[in-house]
């Protein structure tokens, strides 16, 4: 029953809390990326949604803005203000799940994200970030825009021979598993490429240490 139908349903998981919410189709990829979403995360008042500049917004929500101000948000316009579309990708406060309960179905009978969003704008509570060119981003909801974004993916772990993503050497780097974990973890899915790349890693990181350990001495 639409996108915002989603804080109605997790209600009770979200528990009045500040809350984040991600498309499943939407990809994101930019160096910095992290940073910027683990700062926007620790504001506490308000939403805060991301424009990037596509080529037929017509196909998305459109925001029309002044500099960082927003002036209007549309959904799939025929006439576009402007060619900064809405991704998905969206940060809310905690009083997301009573705003939605306030939302009227759309003329396609769902709870429209971007009625949520409007709401907060005419409150003077919505933020803008802008995506620009060093940030990629894909609404893999068509054909073609599903394949750009395996083709893209695939070149950028083939060049560098990291893969994005990767849930375990995310835990791995971050601290919150250490080498034996991420091993155990490894084995498992040693018959496929992944299970592979997460056994390098291990391996790499040990030549560094030992590499480290002789320089230091």
């Amino acid at each position: 029953e639409g996108i915002a139908q989603a804080f109605l349903i997790g209600k009770n998981y979200i528990n009045n809390n500040p809350s984040a919410l991600i498309l499943g189709d939407n990809i994101f990829y930019g160096q910095g990326l992290s940073t910027k979403l683990i700062e926007i995360s620790k504001k506490n008042d308000g939403a805060t949604i991301f424009g990037y500049p596509v080529e037929d917004p017509q196909r998305f929500g459109v925001i029309e803005y002044n500099g960082n101000e927003i002036i209007s948000i549309k959904e799939k316009p025929l006439n576009p203000k402007s060619n900064i579309a809405v991704t998905g990708l969206y940060f809310y406060d905690t009083d997301v799940c009573n705003r939605v309960k306030f939302l009227k179905p759309s003329t396609r009978g769902e709870l429209e994200i971007t009625d949520l969003n409007v709401s907060y704008l005419v409150d003077k509570k919505l933020d803008f970030h802008k995506f620009g060119r060093g940030f990629t981003w894909f609404d893999t909801g068509t054909h073609d825009s599903l394949i750009d974004a395996g083709q893209f993916i695939r070149t950028i772990e083939k060049r560098q021979g990291l893969k994005i993503s990767c849930l375990e050497e995310i835990a791995w780097r971050k601290g919150w598993i250490n080498d034996d974990q991420l091993e155990i973890l490894a084995i498992k899915l040693l018959k496929s490429g992944y299970g592979e790349y997460l056994m390098r890693l291990l391996q790499r990181s040990k030549i560094e240490k030992v590499l480290l350990q002789q320089s230091s001495t």
